[in-house]
């Protein structure tokens, strides 16, 4: 496939397109029947690779219009070393614009070629750097499955964050700009559609999530509605601290105003902590076990701030937490990234992640904690995995917003002998409309800042997992 290297024709036409797609998508009576050679199929993705499976996602407009438009969904695949001809591994004759594939059956550790097709013209990726840099797997046409850690499956967790129930304008930033996107006539609210797509996700055998880890912004501003609104939905999933396990991000931090009055006083006689009164009181760390799993969730919101902090109550009982037990396997979440390297790289700049003393602390009271092996953020929407900023044997990682493009989750398969993390964007209807549409956030770049590399997304690490039951 000859696309890689997006020259400035391409990148302008992308953005173009983009901008529009708020406009196109939202006619929805409109969507068009592929006809003849009408039809364009584009945003071509490999979101996910695991051990034996691959998901690619991909839309299809009209090329007069640029429309939405209906198609059939086919993929083909090929060992990359044979020769033969790429055969049908998925075939769904279901019209839609929007396109989720996911090919089963592949060998572990191995090359495949692939292609996909819509009304038999083949899809190829968007004018983004994220999918037309050289050695891409969009631009190659190849993938290679993992290898998966040694020994048994002994748990499989789902990490997730920033769902802004309530929220009804995607892609904001500060003061109105960069100019966002809502939610068409006529559908559900989209934190719900998006929130709802996750839990439905997690249940499927193909998926079959042991717990839910949430960190944080699971509201918009943490109203009483809102805050009730996100919890209904997750008890009607599971049960708190058995199925599914909350923190607190800095739009679930306590608010003042007259709309907050009714809820718990915190700090001072003016915020009120709506969350907290659904949830966790401000600034508790929460810990629990898991078949031998410590896992530890921290609250690192300050009161009227979007960036983090720890505050010195509860990194003293983590001090004491880890201290005790220093060897026993952990994984910490929080909705606020560490690293220098997540400190620079966000479009928020350092002031956006938690504040460097803290970040200083926390890395070295992990390099006396050998036990814990992953920490994971939200907060940036982005998936990313960053270095530590000393030398520590511990993954970074922060995982791409619930509520937009991409729109999905991690999965993080515990094996005796490691863990396989996964990527993947949820799948109901309204879900994949959703996400395609809010491609048009941040003037079209979206993708370049939260999408990840195929690494960033789908990985292996090997730990000693064993004693986990």
């Amino acid at each position: 496939m000859s696309c890689c290297g997006p020259n400035r024709r391409l990148v302008l036409s992308a953005l173009g397109l983009a901008a529009a797609l708020p406009m196109l998508t939202g006619r929805s009576a409109g969507i068009a029947r592929a006809q003849g050679n009408s039809l364009l199929a584009t945003d071509l993705e490999l979101v996910t690779v695991t051990a034996t499976s691959a998901v690619l996602t991909w839309t299809t407009l009209d090329a007069g219009s640029g429309a939405p438009a209906d198609a059939d969904t086919e993929v083909r695949v090929a060992p990359a070393d044979s020769s033969a001809s790429a055969r049908v591994a998925l075939s769904d004759p279901e019209p839609t614009p929007y396109h989720y594939a996911e090919i089963t059956g592949l060998e572990p550790g191995r090359a495949y070629r692939f292609e996909a097709y819509s009304g038999g013209v083949r899809a190829t990726p968007a004018p983004n750097l994220a999918t037309r840099m050289p050695g891409s797997p969009e631009c190659t046409g190849e993938f290679a499955t993992l290898t998966p850690p040694p020994g048994r499956l002994l748990r499989t967790l789902a990490l997730c964050n920033d769902v802004h129930f309530g929220e009804e304008v995607s892609g904001l930033i500060a003061a109105g700009l960069p100019p966002g996107v809502r939610q068409e006539p006529g559908l559900p609210p989209y934190p719900e559609v998006m929130l709802t797509a996750l839990l439905d996700d997690l249940r499927r055998p193909d998926r079959g999530a042991d717990q839910l880890l949430l960190a944080g912004d699971l509201t918009a501003e943490a109203t009483p509605e809102q805050t009730r609104g996100v919890r209904r939905l997750l008890d009607g999933w599971g049960a708190a601290g058995r199925d599914w396990f909350a923190t607190r991000g800095n739009h679930d931090r306590p608010h003042v105003g007259a709309e907050y009055a009714g809820c718990p006083v915190v700090a001072d006689a003016e915020h009120h902590d709506c969350w907290g009164e659904s949830f966790i009181p401000r600034g508790e760390l929460i810990e629990h076990d898991l078949g031998g799993l410590r896992l530890l969730g921290l609250d690192t919101t300050a009161l009227d701030a979007a960036g983090g902090l720890i505050d010195d109550a509860q990194f003293d009982r983590l001090r004491g937490l880890l201290s005790a037990d220093p060897d026993r396997p952990t994984l910490l979440f929080g909705h606020h990234p560490v690293t220098f390297e997540s400190a620079i790289s966000n479009i928020g700049g350092p002031d956006f992640v938690l504040n460097r003393t803290d970040a200083a602390r926390l890395q070295s009271l992990y390099q006396s904690t050998p036990g814990v092996f992953l920490h994971h953020s939200g907060h940036t929407h982005r998936n990313r995995r960053t270095r530590p900023d000393i030398p520590l044997n511990i993954e970074f990682l922060e995982v791409a917003a619930v509520k937009e493009y991409p729109g999905g989750y991690t999965l993080l398969n515990l094996h005796e002998g490691g863990y396989q993390a996964n990527f993947y964007k949820t799948r109901t209807p309204d879900a994949r409309r959703w996400s395609t549409r809010t491609r048009a956030e941040y003037f079209g770049l979206i993708p370049e800042y939260t999408l990840g590399t195929t690494a960033d997304r789908n990985h292996v690490v090997l730990r000693d997992l064993s004693g986990l039951t």
